[in-house]
């Protein structure tokens, strides 16, 4: 069965403003204040928790070290998980070809490296949940993208072919993922990157999400 798998922050839905309000968070608590911006640190939130603790320490701390991050980063678990659709919303038109997808014969699943019970919360907040197969997070397997087993295993989960099958994404971790197990990748062009995305060499181009359908089809025989 021919599959299409997403990622999820930054590709199906922009959760940046959430993830940066609980990076935030974590530093209030601190005293120091709201290092990161919603809008021009998007793209590291679309990289992870750790990822942005890491950006707010070294502009609030100059002796900062990792062993401060990992302590926050629970931390900011906690505070995302109640607050994880406060902002977040869908990508246009994202439901409606999610669903021409599925009357064209594709299996849907999610392969994001968001913790998987983060991942299925906000999934069911947004109301799509039931329209993918399977959803495998950071910490689903022993390993994460770009490892291709996390790709692989989540094609074999919603039943798809290995070789019909193609990754939906928007950083150079699913591009890598994406080439690591021999998938064809899309990139999305409305995120944060924007066209610099077109860096990454992927298959194809998602400029808006109406052109998915008929490029799946041009990509998986």
């Amino acid at each position: 069965m021919k599959s299409v798998i997403f990622d999820l922050d930054g590709t199906l839905a922009d959760t940046s403003a959430d993830l940066i309000a609980a990076a935030n968070a974590c530093f209030e608590q601190l005293g120091q204040g709201k290092p990161l911006d919603p809008v021009a640190d998007a793209l590291t939130a679309f990289h992870g928790g750790r990822a942005m603790l890491r950006l707010g320490y070294q502009r609030v701390q100059q002796d900062w070290t990792e062993d401060l991050v990992d302590a926050q980063y629970p931390v900011l678990l906690d505070y995302y998980a109640d607050h994880i659709a406060v902002h977040t919303t869908l990508y246009p038109n994202v439901i409606p070809v999610l669903e021409e997808l599925r009357r064209r014969g594709y299996a849907l699943g999610i392969c994001t490296n968001k913790p998987e019970g983060l991942a299925e919360t906000l999934m069911g907040q947004l109301g799509i949940r039931d329209m993918f197969g399977a959803l495998l997070g950071a910490d689903t397997l022993p390993v994460r993208k770009p490892d291709p087993e996390h790709l692989w295993e989540t094609i074999r989960r919603v039943g798809g072919d290995l070789g019909r099958s193609a990754l939906i994404g928007d950083t150079d971790n699913d591009r890598s993922a994406a080439r690591n197990a021999n998938v064809p990748s899309v990139l999305v062009t409305f995120g944060p990157s924007g066209r610099a995305i077109e860096a990454l060499e992927p298959e194809a181009l998602l400029n808006h999400y109406d052109e998915l359908p008929d490029l799946a089809d041009r990509l998986i025989s």
